[in-house]
C-alpha cells in the first residue's frame, strides 16, 4: 500500500531539468491540513512515496514525463484511444464540471497538438522539442475549469508559454470571433509549428478571421497590444509574478500562473474592479522556470 504522503499536481509544460538538478524536482511536498484523502482525486493530482519510489527510465525524465508517476497508474486513462473518451475520463474523475470545457475539449482533437506516433490522449505530458512539452490533459482542464468565467464569448485572453497552440486554440473557441485569443511563445519554431497545428483544428477559422493569433515574444512582457485581458494563463514557474502580467489583467480579470522555486504553487490571481489584486493558492506544481529563449535552450 502506498503511503500517500505527498501531492504535486503533474503540470510540467517543459521537460525535467538535466540529472544534476533532479534532487530539487524530486523534493517531496508536504500534503496540506486542510486536505481529505478520500475527497483528492487523480483529476488535479498524483500521489509518491519515498519509501516505495522507483524512479523512472532517465530518458523519460528527461523527455517531459512525470517525474514520479505518470497519471495512467492512478486511473485507466491509458486505454483512451479517442478524445471524446479522454474528456470522458476527466469529467469522470472530477476534473471536468463545466459543460462548456468538456465541450471545447472535445472540439480541439489533442492529437493535432503532439508530435506524430505518440500516444495523444494518455494523461502525461509530452515532449515536442526545444526542451519543451505539452501538458498534461488533467492540467489543461484544471486552468481551464479555473478561467471558465473569464473566457465567455467577446473576452480577451492570453496564454503565455502557448508551445503547441492547444490551450490557445481552446481559448478561441470558448471567446469566439467577438473575442481575442493571443498566444505567446518564445521560441520562433515552435509559433510556427503551432500555427499548423491550429490550421488543422477547429479554431482554423478564427485563426483565419484575425480573433486568434499566435506570436513570438518574451511571455514575461505579456502581449500589451491585445490587452487588457480578461484570462492570462501561463505556462511556467514565475519566482514572483511579472508586473507586465498584472498590468495587463483587466479589472474583474483572471491569471492561473504557477509561482515558486522549490515549493511552488498554482496561483489564482483576480484583479478585483477596484483594481487591488486576490491570490490564493489552488494547488502544489511542479513547474521549471519562467525564462529567456536562451535559457530554456540550455536547459537552465
Amino acid at each position: 500500500m502506498m503511503n500517500l504522503s505527498t501531492v504535486i499536481a503533474c503540470g510540467c509544460r517543459y521537460c525535467a531539468p538535466p540529472i544534476k538538478q533532479l534532487l530539487n524536482y524530486t523534493t517531496f511536498l508536504p500534503l496540506p491540513h486542510h486536505y481529505h484523502l478520500q475527497r483528492l482525486s487523480p483529476s488535479s493530482v498524483f500521489y509518491s512515496s519515498f519509501n516505495n519510489l522507483k524512479l523512472p527510465n532517465f530518458n523519460l525524465l528527461l523527455a517531459g514525463n512525470s517525474l514520479f508517476f505518470r497519471m495512467e497508474r492512478f486511473w485507466s486513462g491509458s486505454g483512451i484511444n479517442k478524445n471524446k473518451q479522454m474528456v470522458e475520463h476527466l469529467q469522470r474523475y472530477g476534473v471536468i464540471s463545466f459543460k462548456k470545457v468538456a465541450e471545447v475539449m472535445e472540439s480541439i482533437d489533442r492529437a493535432l497538438f503532439v508530435p506524430d506516433g505518440t500516444p495523444a490522449y494518455i494523461d502525461s505530458p509530452m515532449a515536442i522539442g526545444y526542451n519543451a512539452t505539452i501538458s498534461a490533459p488533467h492540467m489543461h482542464a484544471t486552468c481551464l475549469q479555473l478561467l471558465e468565467e473569464n473566457l465567455q464569448p467577446g473576452m480577451h485572453a492570453l496564454d503565455v508559454g502557448s508551445g503547441t497552440g492547444y490551450l490557445t486554440a481552446c481559448f478561441a473557441i470558448m471567446v469566439g470571433p467577438q473575442g481575442r485569443a493571443v498566444g505567446v511563445e518564445h521560441i520562433p519554431e515552435l509559433v510556427a509549428s503551432s500555427i499548423k497545428n491550429i490550421e488543422k483544428s477547429a479554431a482554423a477559422p478564427l485563426l483565419k478571421e484575425g480573433s486568434l493569433s499566435v506570436h513570438a515574444g518574451d511571455g514575461r512582457e505579456g502581449w500589451p497590444e491585445c490587452a487588457p485581458y480578461d484570462a492570462i494563463h501561463v505556462g511556467a514557474a514565475a519566482p514572483e509574478i511579472p508586473q507586465p502580467l498584472l498590468d495587463q489583467l483587466k479589472p474583474g480579470g483572471r491569471m492561473v500562473i504557477p509561482v515558486g522555486d522549490m515549493f511552488q504553487y498554482l496561483k489564482v490571481v483576480d484583479k478585483n474592479l477596484d483594481g487591488s489584486i486576490s491570490i490564493r493558492s489552488e494547488t502544489s506544481v511542479r513547474y521549471v522556470p519562467l525564462t529567456s529563449r536562451d535559457a530554456q535552450l540550455r536547459g537552465c
